[in-house]
């Protein structure tokens, strides 16, 4: 299957505003890519890209003052299968971790696995380790928050969704990734396009998606605690210990989000007369 991925993105700024942006397919997609997405400014301003300490591909300019719009359009060839079920995969003793996945056993920013650690033994400690672990983890998360748009607010941290019990789909993959790291078991931070193929028709607004990655039997393996169900069509953006580290804009000066808009649907054709 083939995927149209894009977004437009507009801030107004009171001033040149320095930018950060973690906005294209990741890397690991990068022979899936069939129409590149590239970014495209207005207006227009020159441009320069690096790949971070994570591995992912980042953008950095200087908006200028007043509006200015971030836009992409791309296209993405998906197997259209859904992520791989292990359930006995076996979950690995701290020692024998690899040192390049220690970092995401460690507390960040959103995932404050000292106010937490009492609670998720307290959850998780008679779950079987591994797989059966982390579902048992996708499945309390998943029931203990309520979804809601209107709640949502981007300092809210793992310990506070876990008080509150409300989110979107970021805050339940920090509280997810939080309780991991405390059952010892490394996880990290995903973001990127989840679009609804293969689910009933949804007319709320699409958004990017939040989701985490547990490290088990050697392997990174995808989990999704906000669907908490089989998904066709994800792409990843970029991963991160969490949500600061794979912000979709990092701005340094004064300036407002005015207007948003993300795109990611499947082409019933292609290559030839669709556009786009």
């Amino acid at each position: 299957m083939f995927i149209r991925v894009g977004y437009d993105i507009v801030y107004e700024c009171q001033q040149p505003t320095p930018m950060l942006l973690t906005l294209n397919v990741h890397a690991s997609r990068a022979a899936d890519i069939v129409v590149p997405d590239r970014i495209e400014t207005t207006p227009f301003v020159p441009s320069s890209g690096y790949h971070d300490g994570f591995g992912n591909w980042c953008t950095r300019l200087v908006a200028p003052a007043g509006y200015f719009k971030i836009s992409a359009r791309g296209v993405v060839r998906d197997d259209g299968l859904i992520a791989p079920f292990y359930p006995h995969a076996h979950q690995h003793a701290v020692p024998d971790l690899p040192p390049d996945v220690l970092t995401f056993l460690l507390g960040s920013r959103y995932c404050e696995t000292d106010l937490l650690t009492e609670a998720a033994w307290a959850l998780f400690g008679t779950a079987p380790m591994g797989w059966g672990r982390v579902q048992a983890i996708c499945d309390y998360v998943h029931n203990h928050i309520a979804f809601s748009y209107a709640d949502a607010r981007n300092t809210r941290t793992a310990y506070e969704a876990f008080v509150e019990r409300r989110g979107v789909c970021r805050d339940y993959a920090h509280l997810a990734v939080a309780f991991c790291r405390c059952m010892n078991i490394p996880a990290r931070y995903c973001t990127g396009y989840l679009g609804d193929m293969g689910m009933p028709l949804n007319v709320a607004p699409m958004d990017f998606a939040g989701w985490f990655e547990a490290y088990l039997d050697g392997a990174w393996h995808t989990f999704d605690p906000r669907n908490n169900t089989p998904r066709l069509g994800r792409i990843l953006m970029a991963r991160g210990r969490d949500a600061t580290d794979v912000a979709l804009s990092t701005t340094f000066g004064l300036n407002t989000l005015a207007s948003f808009q993300v795109y990611t649907d499947e082409l019933l054709e292609w290559p030839g007369s669709v556009l786009v």
